[in-house]
């Protein structure tokens, strides 16, 4: 009988090959142990790997024509100069304000029945000779059939969200149109957990308020993010190994 263990110099270093390469992602986090996390640097999101500038569809541009003897120039937002966020570099405030809220309840049920019998009392004087090809079957009663299926399903789903802050964003692009594309992100850090809110999207200038602020419902293509990471965040998540297995086993 052939033994097909691994022997023992081979097993330890498929041990050893595994706790290292558990090792390598965890030096970070040994060489930050009794550390605050460090807040992240601010950078250029435009120089950021993976930007894309936004291409959305834009009308015809429409070219600016001057009046002789006016101060008022065609196309013009205001007569006087705005101080509202209008081109790359400002920073217009988004006021955070997501409320949702669903309930669904369903219900469903389903039940049915068949009862199918055939039978011939007088074939033609063929009746009698049924019983030699069909041992133990009669005329009166050749087929009967019944069948029967339910089924009962019942789902709900509460959910209920809310977050309220305010964060301030930059505006990186122009659109041909007029309208904004914005981005900002906020970290916050309490103790040892940073939090981390992040907004993007499309804006129209008309929707800035005088104090330059912004719902964030007015928000085309809206991308927030509210999250951290931290000690409390780590304890709350699984293990790397644990989360390998949930991918690669089937069961």
């Amino acid at each position: 009988m052939t033994d097909k263990s691994l022997p023992v110099p081979g097993l330890s270093v498929l041990v050893l090959c595994a706790l290292a390469l558990g090792g390598c992602g965890s030096l970070d986090r040994l060489s930050n142990v009794g550390k605050a996390p460090a807040l992240s640097s601010i950078e250029d999101p435009t120089a950021q790997p993976g930007y894309k500038p936004v291409r959305m569809p834009m009308p015809t541009p429409q070219p600016s024509s001057y009046a002789a003897n006016s101060l008022w120039r065609t196309g013009s937002r205001a007569f006087f100069k705005d101080q509202r966020a209008q081109q790359v570099g400002d920073i217009v405030t988004v006021k955070v304000q997501v409320t949702d809220k669903a309930n669904l309840d369903n219900e469903t049920k389903r039940s049915r029945t068949n009862n199918e019998s055939f039978g011939a009392g007088n074939l033609f004087g063929a009746e009698s000779k049924i019983g030699k090809v069909l041992p133990g079957a009669t005329a009166g009663a050749l087929v009967n059939a019944d069948s029967s299926s339910s089924s009962e399903g019942a789902g709900s789903v509460a959910r209920k969200e809310e977050l309220t802050t305010s964060v301030a964003a930059v505006v990186t692009q122009v659109l041909p149109n007029g309208n904004l594309v914005v981005e900002g992100k906020q970290e916050i850090r309490v103790n040892f957990e940073v939090r981390e809110l992040i907004v993007a999207g499309v804006i129209r200038p008309e929707d800035i308020e005088g104090d330059n602020t912004i719902a964030s419902t007015k928000i085309a293509e809206a991308r927030i993010a509210y999250g951290g990471r931290g000690q409390i965040t780590d304890v709350q998540q699984p293990r790397y190994g644990q989360q390998v297995m949930d991918i690669v086993l089937p069961f």
